[in-house]
């Protein structure tokens, strides 16, 4: 008998979804433009009809009883105990929804499906799918993080899925590395999210460009219009010597550096999975990360420190989702 589940990435643009077996992984997925504009009641409708649709695809090839349930990876504040979503930052206007009940009714009201559902926050979606199926399955311990428009995280502990009290633990984002500087997100001043976010980092780099007499060869990667910079430019750039650019890559690198090395001193995990859209990088800033890892750590620490790069890409999320469901 080989269970599967469907396991769900929600996100402020798409919905990721597939069927995924306990042991075979990913048999299909689907995925669509998150309908933001509906409000809560809308996108849960919207997440049991593409439930429906891919249990009624699986039910052709598998057995409907191996059924393990719905495991949904949601961005913002998930109390996986209670099933409720607080304050969403991609989903605008909602507040402290209960998304894994709302869900369930409207599976069995909807599209007549019984069906257990839970869910998580993304990322600690995304760092069990890592931890079961990708890079993280040799390691005990590591903490996932991810690169892209904000700075997220999730902590693996002997294996298992480290929540915390209230479900936020791993919110990398949110360490705070320059509590003096200028830099602000969600309220909160110095955090890594506030300065190598996608935003935070593309707008650096700008302003490096315009404090530059010479100026930057990554201009010609997006047409000289600066308002169109994005990170994949500044790769580029950086791999054909470009000089701003491999400094906004060092700066990047060195500050996620000093973030790693708190969570070394404090938890003693010695171990990083990166992830998301920004870590295609690389080197670009795996080097400086471990350089900046080192020297801010004790030497009696440095024994087994290891960065390596995320397997599942941006299937993650659904296999970590569905893992949910597998316990």
């Amino acid at each position: 008998m080989s269970r599967w589940a469907i396991g769900i990435d929600l996100g402020g643009t798409a919905i990721k979804a597939a069927i995924v077996g306990e042991n075979t992984g990913i048999h299909i997925d689907r995925t669509i433009p998150t309908d933001t504009a509906s409000g809560p009641a809308g996108l849960v409708s919207q997440l049991a009809g593409i439930i429906a649709e891919l249990y009624r695809v699986a039910s052709l090839t598998l057995n409907p009883g191996d059924c393990a349930g719905i495991g949904l990876g949601a961005p913002g504040a998930v109390n996986a105990d209670k099933g409720t979503l607080s304050y969403p930052p991609n989903l605008p206007g909602w507040a402290i929804v209960p998304l894994r009940d709302d869900l369930q009714t409207c599976l069995e009201k909807q599209e007549q499906l019984s069906l257990p559902v839970f869910i998580d926050n993304d990322a600690n979606a995304a760092a069990l799918g890592e931890a079961l199926y990708g890079a993280g399955r040799d390691f005990r311990d590591f903490l996932m993080v991810t690169l892209g428009t904000g700075v997220g995280g999730g902590i693996i502990l002997n294996r298992k899925l480290y929540r915390g009290s209230n479900g936020t633990a791993g919110e990398v984002g949110f360490m705070i590395v320059d509590f003096e500087g200028s830099s602000i997100h969600a309220g909160i001043t110095g955090t890594i999210e506030s300065l190598i976010g996608k935003k935070s980092m593309v707008n650096f780099a700008r302003r490096m460009i315009e404090a530059s007499p010479s100026g930057s060869s990554v201009g010609r990667f997006c047409n000289h219009d600066y308002t169109k910079l994005s990170p994949r430019h500044l790769e580029h750039a950086a791999r054909e010597g470009d000089e701003i650019s491999l400094a906004v890559w060092d700066r990047v690198g060195s500050i996620l550096g000093v973030g790693l090395a708190n969570v070394v001193s404090l938890m003693d995990i010695r171990k990083f999975v990166i992830g998301g859209g920004i870590s295609a990088a690389g080197n670009l800033i795996f080097v400086p990360a471990l350089d900046q890892l080192r020297h801010s750590t004790l030497p009696s620490m440095h024994d087994g420190l290891e960065l390596v790069s995320a397997l599942l890409g941006n299937k993650a999320g659904m296999y970590g989702a569905a893992a949910l469901c597998f316990g």
